[in-house]
């Protein structure tokens, strides 16, 4: 990796944004940002966005046990979820995966909650993500394997050859996220996409987002650098409100004690882009869980969950994909 793209993260973390203050002045902030987006970058915007986002799930005929789990967004360093309205007309409670802390709803329907709609609606100030501080306690977690996320000797062997000659873990991954870029291909056709699994992504080079970057952090792993994923959606930066399409997931690694998040999806649809998407995540996000084979109690049938966005719901031990909406109204625009 070049020394002027070392110098930018370093300049990304000196530039961080400070604690957001809600005022008039900032909403009028907000409306010059979605105004000006796609002049320089489209698809992204940077620094600051606010916006409501609605999660509805309608059940369908319930019929026999059921039970689902719901994910529900947190606050962190840069998203501030500043109010949350839960209209759930089922019995319901709140646990937290056991290794990552995420917050779910496990809903437990019964017959006579067949055709209901829970819906969870968020008030939500994002900031956009550059490289960031970590903390050591960390480093080993995400060295580990997952369930569809190995650690062999085909990425092994795949990620020395194409970090050959860098000499620190920054210049690695970076060689690394292009070489995925350039072995992958986003395609939804065909089976097996979709889930995550790094063997399917290294085999049939294609996928989705998070065959993108399962395969990315099977790589890092299998060289000694810590990674790790986070699943939630992208805000469209082109209009101010209505339906987003689906799920989003991208990555972090870990690399001179910053965690540093990449969306290599995102850089293989826009090239243009591949350079900021290496060190940034955009305002224009919204993080809903971290982590693979979430471990909780209710513990699904089909053992932990692989990773969570969309409900999981599960009727008589059998997986139903219920209707799920997501809307937005991004605030001050």
């Amino acid at each position: 990796m070049a020394e002027g793209a070392s110098e930018l993260i370093l300049q990304m973390v000196s530039q961080l944004p400070t604690r957001v203050l809600i005022l008039p002045v900032f909403f009028l902030a907000v409306a010059v940002a979605v105004a000006t987006r796609a002049a320089d970058a489209p698809g992204i915007v940077k620094g600051t966005d606010q916006f409501e986002f609605v999660y509805r799930v309608k059940l369908p005929e319930i019929k026999g046990d059921a039970r689902v789990w719901i994910p529900l967004a947190k606050t962190d360093a840069f998203q501030t979820v500043a109010e949350e309205k839960l209209n759930i007309p089922v019995k319901w409670e709140r646990v937290q995966d056991r290794d990552y802390g995420n917050d779910i709803c496990v809903l437990h329907p019964a017959p006579e909650d067949s055709g209901k709609t829970v819906e969870v609606r968020y008030r939500v100030v994002r900031k956009e993500k550059a490289a960031y501080s970590a903390n050591s306690a960390e480093a080993a977690r995400y060295l580990q394997p997952e369930k569809l996320v190995p650690i062999n000797e085909t990425f092994k062997t795949l990620a020395q050859k194409a970090a050959a000659g860098k000499t620190d873990d920054l210049e690695r991954a970076k060689a690394l996220y292009d070489h995925v870029i350039g072995r992958m291909r986003y395609d939804k056709s065909g089976k097996g996409w979709g889930r995550g699994d790094a063997m399917y992504a290294c085999d049939a080079r294609t996928g989705n987002c998070s065959d993108f970057h399962a395969y990315f952090i099977a790589l890092a792993r299998s060289i000694g650098i810590p990674a790790r994923f986070a699943i939630g959606a992208t805000i469209p930066a082109d209009k101010n409100e209505g339906t987003i399409d689906g799920y989003h997931c991208w990555a972090e690694f870990l690399a001179d004690g910053r965690w540093v998040p990449v969306d290599i999806s995102e850089a293989w649809k826009n090239p243009k882009l591949a350079d900021y998407y290496f060190g940034h995540n955009p305002a224009n996000r919204f993080e809903l869980t971290k982590g693979r084979d979430l471990v909780v109690d209710p513990e699904p049938a089909s053992g932990p969950i692989n990773f969570l966005a969309y409900p999981l719901l599960e009727m008589n031990g059998e997986i139903v994909k219920p209707e799920t909406t997501f809307m937005f109204r991004r605030i001050g625009a």
